[in-house]
């Protein structure tokens, strides 16, 4: 049976979208006339050199280098794109001149005031970060590493480390440090920046015990820039305000169309963490076509989508910055006091488009909660997206099979035995073959099959990684 039609596209679509204006371009432009959105995706499969050649003139992707040709080669692994061209990812994150006094970030928080900071203010404190971390030596190529919350030091120092050709990757101070450890060791930093703590609901949690743990054990590391935070202040540090103590004027350094921008990584529930690398140009037209084409943002719109810095949420949220929109940066709780308290937000800070994740839906789903009825239904002026967990199609609290809380709590049990059932899987191998016969036959068993219990409470655990374009796309 075919249910009810949800929504359907306005009849002013074309006008009104940046998908629409995008074709109306090519019409114009390119001389391709495409009549609807499966004509669009069809030819952006087909023709990858053209779909995504024009990408970069649409929405202006500034070369500083030109590049020879859009796509060399289709080998995978290694498809070389945009051969020859230099560019600089953070260069676009800025805004135009005509956004200085345009509101760029928006921050609220459990642990500080709000803060905003026009596209000006964010050009002058990058340009401030970006000198202190060259005083410290940084440069193109070395790695710099933020165990930092979401606020906008740490989009200040992203900008400023991108800006160089060095390479970022951040934790959130909710990891402990045996996790952040599992990463970062893997990409050897030079510096990293941190906070002694944070608050979350009506307390603060000092992190202190956890970054010294973590910069013990990461034996590259030159330097350690804390960030003032609530009351904890980490000891032996490079303060945050003798970082940025020295205006410079904000350059960007060219790298090529592939250079690493940053490292994301799994979530290590099957071993450790994966370290997935994304480069300055693939970030850069991806996130223009999916920020610009697909969530409709456009200069003087606003994201607000609740994330922490150590999942790719977070990377999306900040390239709302490429279209010239707006963000809102939130740190905390995102269900305290209640579970309205995201739409309350979102009534006041009024965005053009809020993500969400599927538990959070399904929460206030359970709880009876009507935004619309019980706050301002326009608070959301555009669009309202979820990610991460797919959405059940049918609710079954009563049996326990869908409900948020039941649910969540099932998957808290398998996360927290899955520790004993990896423990299981790896008796020792020298103590197995010391076993009898006999009892060797019964433990193998058991042990494999406590093996396959553990592979498959990861895969259920397993975050979803962002592979860094469409298929078909200009790679990471």
């Amino acid at each position: 049976m075919i249910g009810d039609v949800l929504w359907s596209p306005p009849a002013d679509l074309r006008e009104t979208t940046e998908i629409g204006r995008f074709m109306s371009w090519l019409a114009t432009e390119r001389g391709r006339e495409l009549g609807s959105y499966e004509e669009l995706w069809r030819w952006s499969v087909s023709d990858l050199e053209g779909f995504w050649g024009s990408i970069v003139d649409f929405f202006a992707i500034r070369f500083s280098a030109p590049y020879e040709r859009v796509l060399a080669d289709r080998t995978m692994p290694g498809a070389p794109w945009f051969e020859g061209g230099r560019l600089n990812y953070a260069k676009h994150l800025i805004g135009a001149e005509d956004d200085r006094d345009r509101i760029a970030v928006v921050s609220r928080s459990q642990t500080r005031p709000p803060i905003e900071l026009t596209f000006g203010e964010l050009r002058e404190q990058v340009g401030r970060v970006r000198a202190g971390l060259q005083r410290l030596g940084v440069g193109p190529g070395d790695r710099v590493a933020a165990y930092l919350p979401n606020i906008p030091e740490t989009l200040i120092a992203f900008i400023a480390t991108a800006s160089l050709g060095a390479i970022w990757a951040a934790c959130a101070p909710e990891f402990g440090a045996r996790s952040v450890i599992d990463r970062f060791a893997q990409i050897e930093p030079r510096v990293l920046l941190a906070v002694g703590g944070y608050g979350y609901r009506d307390r603060y949690v000092d992190r202190r015990a956890e970054v010294q743990a973590i910069r013990a054990r990461l034996t590259r590391l030159t330097h350690v820039v804390s960030i003032p935070y609530g009351d904890a202040e980490l000891p032996d540090t490079l303060g945050w305000h003798e970082l940025r103590a020295e205006p410079a004027p904000l350059e960007f350094e060219p790298v090529a169309f592939d250079h690493p921008l940053y490292v994301l990584f799994s979530s290590g529930t099957t071993g450790l963490p994966k370290a997935i690398v994304h480069g300055h140009g693939g970030q850069l037209l991806e996130h223009h076509k999916n920020q610009g084409l697909s969530w409709d943002l456009k200069p003087g719109g606003r994201l607000q989508w609740f994330t922490t810095t150590a999942w790719m949420m977070w990377n999306a949220l900040v390239s709302a910055l490429l279209v010239r929109s707006s963000i809102v940066m939130l740190d905390g709780d995102p269900a305290w006091p209640d579970l309205l308290e995201q739409w309350r937000l979102a009534e006041r800070l009024r965005p053009t488009m809020m993500g969400v994740s599927p538990p959070y839906l399904m929460a206030c789903r359970k709880a009876g909660l009507a935004p619309g009825r019980e706050l301002d239904p326009r608070a959301v002026h555009g669009r309202v997206a979820a990610a991460g967990r797919g959405l059940p199609v049918r609710v079954r609290a009563a049996a326990g099979r869908c409900g948020v809380d039941q649910r969540l709590g099932r998957h808290r049990r398998l996360h927290r035995n899955r520790a004993g059932l990896v423990r299981a899987a790896r008796v020792r191998r020298r103590d197995l073959r010391s076993m009898p016969g006999r009892r060797r036959a019964r433990i193998r068993p058991r042990r494999q099959r406590a093996g396959r219990r553990a592979r498959r409470a990861g895969d259920r655990l397993a975050d979803a990684v962002d592979a860094g374009g469409a298929v078909g796309g200009p790679g990471r």
